[in-house]
């Protein structure tokens, strides 16, 4: 007779070859609308899975998980972040937590230098004046930017991403300064040509370029405070693609809007998807909906992370990517 298979329940779309591979391994639950769960719907999910995979939009909390049903023994999480699940109280609750770590290095890391250039090349308000049929013709002195050859970019948080933004920027001819908790291995820094700085402060008000690749951690909530976002020169530009509760928004609103720095390119933003209308006024600001790691490529290996997680715990092994209290 064959062994049950798991009550695998997933709280959003996924591409066609993740949802069909999880069918064919698991008795999977798909979602066909594209919205979120609602809060009680989540619960309900968590009452009757023996695994639940939820997205970044997906907030899980100790509540919540104190009413999980008896089956649920792994959350398996479709994406890297982490910080929308209590992992503690899953944890004391005999609850594994998984993620899908790596996947998306490449893709953010991309997305990071277009949206440097897009800054610095105001290539957005070009295409407005081309979209508006605005364009009177070529002028040496029209919509002039600035080259980022030359010029020092500053990495906040020198992980895999970090890294890939370094090996990117690099080649663009930057040159490339970090701060991070801990100092890379010589073999590592030394390629990249790096210099760290141990003083975050110190690195800020020396950068043309500053870009947010760190996770959102308690430490790290407003890193970019209002007082170091005014150690930034005022021809700097700052670029986020990491999470939008690192820099105080309405600070960065405030300065941006004072001329006080000189542009800004987010792809995420401090209250999820609820961007502060202010920045939208702005010519300097390039905004995009949250689209790092938006390839299909990306999206169909996160998805294979996950049933391998799923797959292994299946199988009575520890998942190769258990996310343990502390680790991000």
């Amino acid at each position: 007779m064959p062994l049950k298979r798991l009550c695998v329940v997933v709280t959003r779309r996924l591409p066609d070859p993740v949802e069909t591979r999880l069918k064919e391994l698991f008795d999977a639950e798909l979602r066909d609308d594209e919205t979120p769960m609602t809060r009680d719907e989540l619960i309900a999910a968590m009452e009757r899975a023996d695994v639940l995979v939820p997205t970044l939009t997906d907030h899980i909390d100790a509540s919540m998980l104190a009413r999980a049903g008896e089956k649920l023994k792994l959350i398996a999480n479709y994406g890297a972040g982490i910080d929308h699940i209590d992992v503690q109280s899953a944890r004391q609750r005999g609850i594994l937590v998984s993620n899908t770590p790596g996947v998306v290095t490449e893709d953010t890391a991309d997305m990071t230098m277009a949206l440097m250039l897009s800054v610095t090349r105001r290539i957005p308000e070009g295409l407005a004046l081309m979209q508006a049929g605005d364009w009177p013709g070529w002028s040496p002195m029209a919509n002039l930017g600035s080259r980022i050859g030359g010029k020092r970019l500053g990495i906040l948080g020198m992980g895999r991403i970090g890294q890939a933004v370094a090996r990117r920027a690099q080649a663009f001819g930057m040159q490339i300064h970090y701060h991070n908790r801990k100092r890379l291995r010589p073999e590592v820094e030394a390629p990249l040509e790096a210099t760290y700085w141990e003083s975050l402060d110190q690195m800020v008000a020396r950068m043309d370029v500053i870009s947010i690749n760190c996770p959102h951690t308690p430490s790290t909530f407003h890193l970019m405070n209002a007082r170091r976002l005014k150690l930034m020169k005022p021809t700097s530009v700052i670029v986020n693609t990491s999470r939008g509760e690192v820099v105080d928004e309405n600070a960065l609103t405030r300065m941006l809007r004072a001329g006080e720095i000189a542009g800004a390119g987010l792809d995420v933003f401090e209250r999820g998807h609820e961007v502060n209308p202010r920045l939208r006024e702005l010519p300097n600001v390039v905004l995009l909906p949250h689209m790092g790691s938006a390839t299909l490529e990306g999206r169909v290996e996160m998805g294979e992370k996950v049933i391998l997680n799923i797959k292994t715990f299946a199988d009575g092994h520890r998942p190769p990517d258990q996310v343990l209290p502390g680790m991000l």
